[in-house]
């Protein structure tokens, strides 16, 4: 019998069942986008859900982080990872802003609070960093930079959804924090995104910008975009939300039994943990050394393919390998060493709720049995 392709991620799909209620009333009210009743509801389900003041919904996380860096007034020069998805980097480029790219720390790979410090400049406004893997950034150490040096801190915390550091949710931290609801991630909405914002003023001109500066019919007192989410899609989203935590419970089940079975093989990393920080089992990267191991990454990929399992290289290349940004004097390699080597060793693995223990055991022995 063939074997199943075991995927790397799988969308959590709300029942059917559950969702055709709200497509019928939809479908009656006839109100299908423009901030509408499904819209209201999500909202406010989010915000208490991950235990936040404000949050603005979106249409994608992409244009979700481009309003946010708009909202805050950013100019000049931003300093970001490289390691991490070109949407990061794509978001200063649609604000007109410069990346200045710093390296990153091999533990958590996450923006190293000492490369920042090194690379302010005169024209450094905001630092965006990013919560790589949904494991946490140094926010403190990060905090402390942008208050000496005057700074404005936007997360990128598209893989953070539902991360706390003990009781208090990590999408707290600094000016602004932007969430991920694409397909691939832990919650979902289909495509759609959100920022979580501290007062209600800041929110107010997010959700203005989102619907094309509009505050009323007749006034509009700045520039906007069309950013909005669709009641179909916070329909979906609302159905979801009641079922990932049980989707989060079945991918630290796939963490486990990863850990359980690779945390002993010569020449693989496997994701370090912080303690204090819950998780939400986004990712599961191995680093792999490919003298130690026996064969690189490269061809370990291969031969999960040839197994059909589909795993990752998240994230490789990194951003400044692509054309609109390495000829930035802050790319060059010299610069990144901790980046290049992670990019050129990282292996995500197959974790979405989905997996069965069969699937789990195909991934281990293709891994072990070189």
């Amino acid at each position: 019998m063939e074997k199943e392709q075991i995927n790397v991620t799988t969308p959590l799909m709300p029942p059917l069942e559950e969702l055709t209620p709200y497509l019928e009333e939809i479908w009656k009210s006839r109100h299908i986008t423009n901030e509408g009743v499904y819209h209201a509801a999500l909202e406010e389900a989010l915000r208490a859900y991950l235990d936040v003041p404000y949050l603005s919904l979106f249409t994608n996380g992409t244009t979700a982080l481009a309003c946010a860096l708009n909202v805050l007034g950013i100019t000049g020069e931003v300093i970001t990872t490289p390691y991490s998805f070109v949407a990061t980097t794509h978001a200063l480029w649609m604000n007109g802003l410069r990346p200045v790219f710093a390296d990153i720390h091999p533990a958590d790979q996450n923006l190293d609070p000492a490369k920042i410090e090194q690379a302010i400049t005169p024209e450094t406004n905001a630092i965006l960093p990013v919560h790589v893997y949904g494991h946490a950034c140094a926010t403190e150490e990060i905090r402390e930079i942008a208050r000496r040096h005057q700074l404005k801190v936007i997360y990128d915390a598209a893989h953070a959804f539902g991360v706390k550091q003990g009781s208090r949710s990590l999408l707290l931290a600094g000016d602004l924090s932007v969430l991920s609801f694409n397909a691939t991630k832990v919650y979902n909405t289909v495509e759609g995104g959100a920022i979580i914002s501290h007062d209600l003023d800041t929110k107010k001109r997010i959700d203005r910008i989102r619907s094309f500066g509009f505050e009323t019919e007749t006034n509009i007192p700045h520039p906007g975009t069309n950013g909005k989410l669709d009641e179909i899609r916070a329909a979906y989203g609302l159905v979801g939300l009641r079922h990932v935590d049980e989707a989060i419970r079945a991918r630290q089940r796939v963490a486990a039994y990863y850990r359980q079975h690779l945390d002993a093989v010569e020449g693989l990393t496997l994701p370090d943990t912080k303690e204090g920080y819950t998780s939400n089992y986004a990712y599961f990267p191995i680093f792999i050394d490919a003298e130690a191991f026996g064969i690189s990454r490269d061809q370990l990929n291969e031969k999960m393919k040839k197994e059909k399992i589909l795993c990752r290289r998240y994230f490789y290349p990194l951003i400044t390998a692509f054309a609109p940004y390495r000829e930035i004097v802050s790319a060059d390699p010299a610069n990144l060493p901790v980046a290049h080597r992670m990019a050129n060793g990282v292996l995500c693995l197959p974790i979405h709720h989905l997996l069965t223990e069969k699937d789990l055991e195909r991934v281990v022995h293709t891994i072990v049995s070189k």
